[in-house]
């Protein structure tokens, strides 16, 4: 999973319908007031170039794959291997996929093996005389809070690191990239497989090489819970916020609320998902809900319940929050401006909402549990 950039051909304050086209399931159409104009791109997005752009005829929101799926590895010989020095990560902030990614850094302590660029917040054009809208970096060090100049390649947008990597690619242009600095090259764009790597390959540089959050013996469960919480939370809350009919949307939320409330149940009895020991369940859920009041509920329509109203959960999250190097992930200006500013067909004035500012730093009672981390 990955943060994909979006925009709109014509205006992007134009209000925009996606949809599929019936003759054919890979042709992807932008509707807008202006004009209308057939998608083209292919590869490993399909003919999807932006996140907007990944609907079907009923207007519900289905998200593609990632495109580069490369494996660092120990093993002599690797075409990847895992020393120090080499790699790069591009993340945003405002990505919930690129955070993990972050976070998986930060527990683990790889800040010194692993060099790290935060990109803008807001999307931007990528190229001059294209209506595309992506991550784009910084022009000074001092343009954008947060936001860094590209060290490694001196890049514009994220679009320019997958056209060094790959000439002919025509796909999404997405947050988190794993850079390879000595192939110059994309290494890996999906988060998932980015966590994997750093949660074990690098454990002989990593500061906390005990830090496992994918042990051999809850495996089968972590991937169990991964699989519900990604369709109904993580992905859900964006088949919510990007439904472009009634039905896929009140589909999506029903599922999003009954998840959150299994949720709520499970962690009454226990302190985290899987059982005592922090996993990486527990940090795929904690950046959905990290953004969960300050986004979804009003950005993406989530506003049955309030994450404050689960005790259980607002408990846990501030619990992970609070966990060593987790706080530096969150970037609560980043992840509102880039919501509410870069969807122009859900909020087209990018009016950004004052709060509702929640200290996710005060105390919590989630030490009554156990914990092996």
């Amino acid at each position: 999973m990955r943060c994909a950039a979006a925009g709109a051909k014509g205006n992007p304050l134009s209000p925009i319908l996606l949809f599929r086209s019936s003759s054919s399931n890979s042709s992807i159409r932008i509707v807008s007031r202006r004009f209308m104009m057939s998608g083209t791109g292919s590869g490993g997005g399909g003919d999807a170039k932006t996140a907007l752009q990944e609907m079907s005829t009923d207007g519900e929101f289905k998200r593609t794959e990632s495109s580069f799926r490369h494996w660092i590895s120990n093993q002599e010989g690797a075409q990847f291997p895992a020393l120090a020095g080499r790699y790069h990560l591009y993340i945003s902030y405002a990505c919930p996929w690129a955070s993990r990614c972050y976070a998986f850094l930060k527990l683990k302590g790889l800040e010194d093996a692993i060099g790290l660029t935060v990109v803008k917040p807001k999307w931007e054009r990528t190229k001059e005389g294209e209506d595309h809208f992506g991550w784009v970096f910084p022009v000074s060090e001092d343009e954008e809070p947060g936001a860094q100049l590209d060290p490694i390649n001196g890049a514009r947008t994220v679009r320019e690191l997958y056209e060094i990597a790959s000439s002919n690619y025509s796909a999404k242009y997405t947050v988190p990239v794993l850079w390879d600095k000595q192939k110059k090259t994309i290494v890996n764009n999906e988060s998932a497989e980015i966590t994997r790597m750093f949660n074990n390959v690098f454990n002989h540089i990593a500061k906390h090489p005990e830090v496992d959050l994918y042990p051999e013996e809850l495996r089968s469960k972590i991937d169990e819970v991964n699989g519900w919480v990604y369709h109904a939370i993580n992905n859900g809350v964006y088949r919510c916020g990007f439904a472009t009919k009634q039905k896929p949307y009140e589909e999506a939320a029903k599922e999003l609320f009954d998840a959150l409330d299994r949720c709520e149940k499970i962690l009454a009895n226990q302190r985290y998902m899987c059982g005592n020991r922090l996993t990486e369940s527990d940090i795929r859920l904690f950046v959905t809900l990290i953004r969960f009041d300050e986004v979804y509920v009003v950005h993406f329509k989530c506003n049955k319940k309030m994450l404050r109203e689960y005790p259980n959960l607002f408990n846990y999250t501030k619990d992970i929050y609070q966990v060593p190097g987790i706080a530096e992930t969150v970037n609560m200006y980043h992840i509102k401006k880039h919501y509410y500013g870069s969807h122009p067909s859900i909020n087209p004035y990018g009016i950004i909402p004052v709060g509702p500012n929640i200290d996710f730093s005060t105390p919590h009672d989630r030490e009554r549990f156990k914990s092996a981390f």
